[in-house]
Order: structure tokens, then C-alpha cells, then sequence
């Protein structure tokens, strides 16, 4: 299947960088290369470096891109650091980071990401990694489902799901996207076709994450690439869900005010500002991109300057 990504506000995030000729810039999640594609136009004889856990989005840029300027690496965003200062790079000129699931992820049967397609549980993100949304499903205790349903979907009948993933397990595993999207529609208690639907949308959501671990990484990845990024330079982050946007709202929020003490009195922990937040409301998609896009709806993109 042909990696196909649209790329969410893809001129606003770029604009936003501040993309300066020479510079060197990291595309943390490369997905379908259209951040990289639009960076690479204006970087001249700079340097760009592009992540991606999934390695069919690796192959796919290695045979749509020719470019001596950017190199590809088959590597968690949360390991950029790592891996850049492996490669002699110790300083950046900005980063961007476009959280969530791809469309590709998403429209291919195979990855078992969409409710829409029977298809094995799967949803991971990297193929070497050994948890499948199956071990989760079909693992897990009661108890954890019910947390990650809460804490990842913010689902209010995660009690009730839980215990009909349970009680359904113990007579034969789960083990299809189809099978678990019918047994959460079927036993959701909302009247509507659309509410029992979100529901589905929400454990899907939940077990992807917590297979993938995705938003226990963002915090120190931003902090990461922010120590690393020269003054002036830019870090922007297009989020998919509220879950994501608090923690890089709150990230930012540190970088630019990371004094801990009591406001009513002097500050003493000497904590300086190392960024500057650019964005003091998330920056939306226009009516346009949503109209091409419906995926676009829920975007939201957060930019932070190093001081």
C-alpha cells in the first residue's frame, strides 16, 4: 500500500518555524514526508534530519525522496536526541512534531489501527515492538483496562466496557478490530448510532496509546529538542486530542516560566525562561483544510522559540 499522509497545516507550521537557509531542522514524525518536503525547499545546503517508528515510513521516503540533505532515521521521536548527537549533530535550528496517528497507519487494513476494517489488533506504531492491542485486550486485568479507558479515552463507561471485554474473553479471545468494535457498540447504553460509535472511537484511541506509549514520551522529547535548539530557533507541534495538547501546552508553559516558588514571594530556585511561547492560542485549521480534510477537525499547532 502507497504511504498517502495528509500533511495537517502543513504552510502554517512551517511558516511558523522561521525556516532560516543553512539551518539544521528535525521532522520528528516523517509519516508521508509533507513537513520534510516544504522544509527541504527552504533550508538551501541545510540539513534535515526525519524520524519515524514505522518503517514503512521509512522505506516509502527513501524511495520518494533523492536528497543528500536529509537523512532518515527508523527511530522514536523520544530518541532524537540520542540518536543526533550520535551522529555528531548537537545543536538544531528547530524541530516539528506531528503527534498522533498517520493515514496511512490508519488506512491500511493490515496495521489493525481503524474500526472500519476487520483485521488482526495490532496498532503498532513500530512493528519490532512485541505489545499488540490483542495482549492488551485480551491481558490485560479488569482494573488496567478500566485506567487506560479512562485516562487515555476519558471514557465514562469504562467500568461497563471492561467488564464486557472480561466476561467476552473468558469464553474465546478477542481477537479482531471488527469483533472488539462490535462488542463496545453493542453493549455502549447511549441511544444514538453516533454516541455508541464514539465510544468505539474512544477505547480504540485509549489501547492505541497506551500500546504505543505516546504521551509518556512527549514531555522529555520536547525538553530534549529544546536544549538542543539555538536561540531563535523553533519547535512546532500539531496535536490530534486534548490529552496531547495539555502536555505540550504545559511543556511550553515550563519553558517559558519554569520558576517553581511561591508567587507571593521572591523567587529563589533561580529557574530562568529558556523559550518563549509564540502561540498563545493553538493555531486552528482553516475552513478550507477542513473542508479537503475531515481528519484536520481536531488539530491543533503549538510554536515555542528558544530565548
Amino acid at each position: 500500500m502507497e504511504f498517502n499522509h495528509y500533511s495537517v497545516m502543513l504552510k502554517e507550521t512551517v511558516d511558523g518555524m522561521e525556516i532560516s537557509e543553512g539551518g539544521v531542522y528535525v521532522d520528528c514524525t516523517f509519516g508521508g514526508g509533507g513537513h520534510s518536503s516544504l522544509i527541504l525547499s527552504r533550508i538551501g545546503n541545510g540539513k534535515l534530519y526525519g524520524f519515524d517508528r514505522d518503517s514503512d515510513a521509512i522505506t516509502n521516503g527513501q524511495e520518494k525522496f533523492s536528497d543528500d540533505r536529509l537523512c532518515l532515521i527508523n527511530e522514536n521521536f523520544s530518541n532524537a536526541s540520542r540518536e543526533l548527537k550520535e551522529r555528531g549533530v548537537f545543536q538544531i535550528n528547530g524541530a516539528v512534531i506531528d503527534l498522533g496517528v498517520s493515514s496511512y497507519q490508519l488506512d491500511n487494513p493490515e496495521r489493525g489501527f481503524s474500526y472500519r476494517f476487520d483485521a488482526p489488533l495490532d496498532m503498532r506504531m513500530d512493528r519490532r515492538e512485541s505489545l499488540t492491542a490483542y495482549d492488551v485486550i485480551n491481558g490485560y486485568s479488569k482494573s488496567e483496562l478500566i485506567r487506560i479507558f479512562k485516562e487515555y479515552g476519558e471514557e465514562r463507561f469504562s467500568p461497563l466496557f471492561a467488564s464486557v471485554i472480561e466476561k467476552t474473553r473468558e469464553k474465546k479471545p478477542i481477537e479482531t478490530t471488527l469483533e472488539l468494535c462490535e462488542l463496545i457498540r453493542n453493549s455502549a447504553p447511549a441511544k444514538k448510532p453516533s454516541e455508541k460509535m464514539d465510544c468505539v472511537k474512544r477505547i480504540f484511541q485509549s489501547v492505541r496509546i497506551e500500546i504505543n506509549a505516546e504521551l509518556k514520551v512527549i514531555e522529555q522529547a520536547l525538553t530534549d529538542l529544546m536544549d538542543m535548539t539555538v536561540s531563535g530557533g523553533r519547535i512546532a507541534v500539531i496535536t490530534f486530542h486534548s490529552l496531547e495538547d495539555k502536555i505540550v501546552k504545559r511543556t511550553f508553559k515550563k519553558f517559558e516560566n519554569p520558576c517553581e516558588c511561591d508567587p507571593r514571594y521572591p523567587c529563589v530556585c533561580g529557574k530562568e525562561a529558556v523559550g518563549r511561547v509564540i502561540t498563545k492560542k493553538p493555531l486552528l485549521p482553516t475552513e478550507d483544510e477542513l473542508s479537503e480534510n475531515n481528519r484536520s477537525h481536531s488539530a491543533k499547532l503549538r510554536i515555542c522559540e528558544k530565548l
